[in-house]
This record gives structure tokens, sequence and C-alpha cells, in this order.
């Protein structure tokens, strides 16, 4: 059970930009700029002798091998598993969250390269739990669950009787938990040549200065008011790309071949049934994702043709589609201005939501809040059961994008704040699927406070502009990309060999068909199927967009309605993982199953988009 409830630090991705020349180090941030990760550990030394006590703690599991039929057994089976994921977790999360304040610091990689070994020699030692519960007789299982004992682990134990018919025998299991580290080697190849080994040379800014091109700028570059830098920036990215079209094959193939192997290994009949079980999701809800997003296409087709026009260019292409098409409105917020003004957009939850917020944001140091030298880049959340819901920002009070970045990683921490105040370890940790609905609910509640208070039709268009590219980028691209997961898994479960000419093939196909009749698709752009750090990792990117989807019609539900509309959405971010995902959610007032809420998106952009180009 272990490797579960660390995975999300150990595996978060931290290649994918480190801050630079002429900030702070890290000894001169303020400490109120930093999060306080006292509430793990007070001192790198106290985390040390934590780490060696949890070791040591791993051939323990020895002791229940062959005996978990025995209810007492099972018992303190399940109470010594907890207590070590739990512990588990607070090592892993200290050591994940010291390596991103500076990814340079070695200490602080070899003490998160420690918790990897020991959490993969604790994933092997434990690996017989699962088939020796599944070997029980189906009789003596039922009667096992009848005990009352074991009610605080009755989901637990039912969940793992689901995988009846999809667990081995416990040599076999032992040998599929060897291979994880293995398992994860497309990632971390695609990771090093993607995020260090290539080079994109020098493009000229506004200013006419050569600046090195990274994988971390390229955004910041198709923001560009200017047309001739956004399109230099992009055909000069992508032609690293080109060069390395080839190994970034072979190691998408790779990544592929291993999910079909996993599938089959488990008696799946292909890895997105497998991903859909896992995650106790119904294989509808995907289906219902791409078809709904399908209808809406026109919809789309019709903003992009806005976009040209208000853009007085004659054609539009990939590059043309970052930047705002009104691009001169300027913000400030310093970081208590955001918080302040995140606080009053979510008025409509409640106040004592927004009052721990305010405080944790404010005076808990929940953040780390700004930029310092050797640091990650980009922002997450990262909920734990004994810590604070902590949150990494490279916070700039001149970008709307950092405001709009903070409400969203709150929601992440707010939930998991919630989760953890009101379930058992066991119980707390909210799933994938789920996890995206509280940041983005934030995100759209920020939206709707800002259109309100808006001092103009010229504001309210820039604000309009930002959320439609907001869907467009969640659900539509992020169903755009699950689509093509869905078709490269097929074809090679089909015998198709997926070589650059299928891949790129696949994803020119896919892109002509989102981005309509009217969109010039560069050749360069298929390249981007190799660049999509989530196609190492299949069958994730839905959740993003079944994720807004669902906010969106969460957060309509609770800005109209009443007391109980906001008792519902509580019991969302309440209930972590104690019931199934679509349950969680139907409870909350919106049903996945069915395709409501992705039309109630689909509607929500198509009166944006009319709104937008009434008022531009």
């Amino acid at each position: 059970m272990f490797m579960s409830d660390i995975s999300r630090f150990l595996e978060q991705d931290d290649s994918s930009g480190i801050s630079g020349g002429g900030l702070p180090s890290r000894n001169q941030v303020p400490l109120e700029d930093t999060w306080d990760l006292t509430q793990l550990y007070a001192s790198d030394e106290i985390w040390e002798e934590a780490f060696s006590q949890w070791e040591k703690k791993i051939p323990q599991y020895a002791e229940f091998r062959g005996k978990l039929a025995d209810v007492d057994t099972l018992i303190a089976f399940l109470k010594f598993d907890l207590d070590f994921s739990r512990e588990g977790e607070k090592v892993g999360a200290y050591a994940f969250l010291k390596t991103t304040q500076d990814v340079a610091n070695s200490k602080y990689q070899e003490m998160r390269s420690r918790v990897m070994a020991a959490a993969s020699r604790a994933s092997q030692a434990s690996s017989f739990m699962r088939p020796e519960l599944l070997a029980i007789p189906e009789a003596t299982w039922n009667a096992m669950l009848a005990d009352p004992r074991l009610a605080p682990y009755q989901l637990m134990l039912e969940r793992i009787a689901r995988f009846r018919p999809h667990t081995l025998s416990e040599p076999e299991e032992k040998l599929l938990a060897m291979m994880s580290e293995m398992a994860a080697s497309p990632r971390q190849i695609f990771g090093q040549l993607n995020n260090a080994d290539l080079r994109f040379g020098t493009v000229k800014d506004e200013n006419g200065n050569d600046v090195e091109l990274t994988n971390g700028n390229f955004t910041v570059f198709l923001h560009s008011p200017d047309r001739n830098i956004r399109k230099n920036a992009f055909h000069q990215f992508y032609t690293a790309y080109d060069g390395h079209q080839n190994t970034f094959a072979a190691t998408l193939e790779a990544s592929v071949q291993r999910d079909n192997f996993f599938s089959k290994a488990r008696n799946f009949e292909n890895p997105l049934d497998a991903a859909m079980f896992i995650e106790e999701i119904p294989r509808g809800v995907y289906d219902n994702l791409i078809a709904g997003v399908h209808d809406a296409l026109p919809t789309l087709y019709r903003y992009f043709e806005i976009r040209r026009r208000k853009m007085n260019i004659d054609d539009i292409h990939f590059y043309d589609t970052y930047v705002p098409i009104q691009s001169d409105i300027k913000t400030h917020h310093t970081w208590e201005q955001a918080v302040d003004l995140i606080i009053e957009a979510l008025r409509p939850v409640g106040p004592e939501y927004c009052q721990i917020l305010h405080d944790g944001l404010l005076m808990h140091r929940w953040s780390d809040r700004y930029e310092n030298r050797g640091k990650q880049s980009g922002a997450f959340s990262a909920g734990t059961f004994d810590g604070l819901p902590y949150i990494m920002m490279n916070y700039k009070p001149d970008i709307i994008e950092s405001v709009y970045t903070l409400a969203h990683e709150a929601g992440h921490s707010m939930h998991s704040w919630y989760s953890s105040h009101n379930q058992p370890f066991q119980y707390y940790d909210y799933p994938i699927f789920l996890a995206e609905i509280a940041s983005t609910f934030n995100e759209q509640l920020l939206t709707r406070y800002l259109l309100k208070t808006a001092d103009s039709d010229r504001q309210r268009a820039w604000l309009l502009n930002r959320q439609i590219d907001a869907i467009r980028a969640t659900i539509f691209r992020q169903t755009m990309f699950a689509e093509f997961e869905k078709v490269i898994h097929d074809a090679l479960l089909a015998g198709q060999p997926l070589t650059v000419d299928r891949f790129r093939g696949v994803y020119g196909e896919l892109l002509k068909q989102y981005f309509g009749p009217n969109f010039v698709i560069d050749e360069e752009l298929s390249l981007e199927c190799f660049r999509i750090p989530h196609f190492y990792r299949a069958f994730y990117v839905y959740k993003y967009a079944t994720g807004l989807a669902a906010a969106i019609a969460l957060s309509e539900r609770v800005v109209h309605g009443g007391e109980q509309e906001r008792r519902d959405y509580f019991s969302f971010l309440k209930a972590g993982c104690s019931r199934l995902p679509i349950d969680i959610l139907k409870g909350a007032g919106v049903d996945m199953t069915k395709p409501d809420a992705v039309q109630s998106a689909m509607k929500l952009f198509a009166e944006n988009v009319e709104e937008l180009e009434q008022l531009i």
C-alpha cells in the first residue's frame, strides 16, 4: 500500500526548469516567504533519524507473510502498514519539498533518492499482501469482513477484492514490483533528453536581444505581441525535436509497450481499461468526454476565426493562439493583494473556508512564495496528512496568471486540508480524478468575480479571452491528447508498429480535426506529440478535462444555490477517497457518467465566445 501513498512526491517531475541568475540564493530568502517544513520535521538531523527508523521497519513485513487469513494478524498487519505508510509520506514529502527549494543541492537530491530506493524495497517486501489476501477462499473472506474489528478497513479490503481477477501469484507479484524502477525508464529518458540534452539556440526578444530558447520560456515567446518573434521561436523550437525525433519515437513506443505489457500481465483487455479500473472510473466517462468535445468543435473553429480577424492576420497558425487578443492590459498584485482578491472571489463558498485559506497563505506559511536561485520552476500543491497543505509558487506580481495559479494551488491545498481533517489516513488522499476539481473550481470563482468587478468592456473582453483560452487549453487540448493516447495504444495492440511516421501521422490528423479547416497546421506541429510529458504516463490528461468540466458545473451550482449546495460541495472536499470517486462527485451534485457536465462546460465556452465577439 505504501507506494501509492508516497508516489505523488517521488514521481514529481522536478526537471522542467530551474530559476537562474539575478535571484537571491536560498539562504537569502526571508523566512516569512518560505513554507514551514518544521511541521514535518524540525531539522534535517531529525529527518535523518526518522528516515533511519522508518527504513529499519521494512523487514518487519516478513513477519506477516503467510498469516493474513487470521483476522487478528490481518488487523495487526493493516495497522503496521498504515503506520509505515504514514511515516513514509512524511519522510518522502520532506525530502521532495527540500529538493524543490534548490534542485542543485546534492544533499537533498540524495535524500530523495534514498527515500525512492527504500520505497522500492518496501514495495517488494509487502508484495505478498495482495496475492495472499486474494488467495483466501471467498466464503472465508466474506466471514472475515463481517468481523466488526475490520470495519475501519472495510473499503480498503473491498478495493483489494476488486483486483481478484487481476492479481497474480506471489512470486509473479514480486517480479512486477521489482520492475517498478525499470518501468519508469521511458519517462526518465524522456525527461533527460527533453530537459537536459536538447538545445534550442537563441532567438531575439522584443528589444532585439539574443535570448536562449528553452522549454521553460517557449510559451513566453508564444505570448509575444510581435508575430515575427512568435513565429521564429516556434520554428526554431521544433527544429530541435526534428533532429531527435527517432529517439523520441523509440522512447514513446517503449512507454506504450510498457503500458500494454502491464495491462496484459494483469488480465486487462487494454491499458485504457486497466487505468479506468484502477481508478474506479467507468469507461464511459472517457468516451463521453471525447464525444462531447467533438460536438463543440464548430464553436472552437468560430473562436479561431474571431481571433484571426481581430488580430488582423490573413491566416492563423498555432503560434497565434497564445497571445491575448488584447495584449496591452497590465495588472499588478502584491502577494497580500492577490490573497485578498482570491478570498473575495471565494466568498460564495462560505466564511470558514475563506478564513482558513487566508490564515494559511498569510500567517501559517503554507506557501513558498517567490523565486530563488536554483528553485524548481512552476507551481504545485503537496498536501500531507501530518504536515501543512504545502504550496510551491514562483509568484510574479505583474502577471495575472500568478494570481490564477495561486487560486488554483490553494484549491488543491484546501481539498487536502478538509480531507485530512475529516478522514483517517487510509481514506484522506483523494484520487487524481477528483484532484483537478477543487483547484479549477477556485479559478472559476476568481474569473466570475473579476468579470463582475471589471471597470470597462475592454477589461471584460480581456478576461473573457483568458477564460476561453483556459477552457480551450484544459478541455479541448487535453481531450485531443487523451484521444491520441487511446489511438496509439490501440494501434500497438492491433500489431501496427509505432514509428516516427505513425506517431506524427496520427497526431497530424487530430490537429486537423481539433483546429478546423481554416487553421494552418505547420508541418513541425506534429512533432508536439513527442514533447508532452504526460504521454509518458498514459491516460492521465483526460482528468484535467473532466476536472474542469465538473468544476464549472459545481461553481455554477454553488453560486446560484443556497446552503444545501454549499454543504454538498464541502462533502466533496471532506470525502478524500472514502467512497467511489464517481459517487463522491455525485454527492456534490455532478454525475460524470452522463454528458451533462461536459455539455455545460461547452455551453459556457459558447456563451463566452459570443460575448467576446460582441465586445471586440
